[in-house]
């Protein structure tokens, strides 16, 4: 399989470059790949990139994905901070396959891995994405969205989503550079939303319904989950975390309810935005909503004892620090968040 690709620099006289794929040139042959880009030559890639004319090569990177249903694929990324090593590839991405097209369900931190999401869906089927739908608007989920966008998806998130990816973006893009490198992060731009979810909503990939469902402020200010109805298995994004610990820059409240919430439903599975590919259910809630409710139950003790901020977040949830991975890297914020929350009740 061949595809089209241009070669993209940070300005005409950088020395970071890289080739990036223009989706929907796909062909067996190089003539074939060819004669579709001069039938319908691609626009301009999005950002401050300088780009060469477009050719045709060998297929590139695709993630891995496995089927964990009939239909529904899902790739795990590394339990782990964005690094150089891993490229930011650090967050659950999925997509389900309908009769008539396929929805992706994240699409990870940066353009490279929009594009390998792009190659995975490819081998598996012809079928057009027609819509890719972020779970919330942290960059390690959203900033590959712009490639699948520019091949003609809908980009769909929770009500206020694009307001918060645009009042984050310059954060987010120099954090990406500065964490992976130049030359992993070139390209990825913030994706424009299409579409807000409110409530509930359904979407028809033919044959194949997904049910979109905003929450109120947990995890984050804008977190949503796909239930695929087929399976009854719910891509939650960042709603259930496993083995990472849960980070929250939501409300804690919030995020206990609904996880008390998704405990409740009859779901086949889950796939949570970090950790296992798959988590029986409702046994996989029961890790974050223990920690949820220490964190929030150490919180309240550190507020009657008159601690202050810098004080108790050395304390807070300490006793978990053995049940989860990257402990030192998210607790001390959370413990700053709930402070925040709790100590105006």
């Amino acid at each position: 399989m061949f595809e089209a690709f241009v070669l993209i620099c940070a300005t005409e006289a950088a020395r970071t470059c890289r080739e990036a794929l223009l989706p929907g040139f796909e062909a067996p042959t190089r003539a074939a790949c060819a004669a579709a880009l001069a039938a319908d030559p691609p626009a301009a890639l999005p950002g401050p990139v300088a780009a060469s004319r477009p050719a045709c090569r060998p297929a590139g990177e695709a993630l891995p994905f496995a089927e964990v249903a009939p239909g529904l694929f899902v790739h795990q990324g590394a339990v782990a901070e964005w690094e150089r090593d891993n490229r930011g590839d650090i967050a659950n991405l999925a997509f389900v396959v309908g009769t008539d097209s396929v929805a992706v369900i994240d699409a990870g931190s940066a353009r490279w891995m929009g594009e390998a999401v792009w190659r995975a869906v490819r081998a598996r089927t012809g079928l057009p994405v027609s819509h890719v739908i972020l779970t919330h608007m942290h960059p390690d989920h959203a900033l590959g969205a712009e490639v699948l966008a520019g091949a003609g998806a809908r980009v769909i998130g929770a009500a206020g989503l694009g307001r918060a990816l645009a009042d984050r973006a310059e954060s987010y893009l120099s954090r990406l550079e500065e964490a992976v490198g130049a030359r992993a992060a070139l390209g990825t731009a913030i994706p424009a939303i299409d579409h807000e979810v409110a409530g509930v909503e359904t979407l028809d990939l033919g044959r194949r319904v997904l049910e979109l469902r905003a929450w109120p402020a947990a995890h984050s200010p804008v977190d949503l989950t796909v239930l695929d109805r087929r399976t009854g298995i719910l891509m939650a994004g960042d709603l259930v975390f496993d083995a990472h610990v849960p980070a929250l820059d939501g409300a804690l409240g919030g995020w206990q309810a609904a996880t008390a919430e998704l405990a409740a439903m009859d779901l086949a599975g889950v796939v949570p935005g970090h950790g296992a590919m798959l988590l029986d259910w409702p046994e996989g809630a029961a890790a974050q909503a223990a920690y949820l409710d220490v964190l929030a139950r150490d919180t309240r003790a550190a507020l009657d004892a008159g601690l202050r901020l810098g004080a108790a977040v050395e304390d807070v949830a300490a006793g978990q620090a053995k049940s989860w991975q990257l402990f030192d890297a998210f607790n001390a914020r959370n413990a700053t968040v709930a402070y925040t929350e709790l100590e105006w009740e």
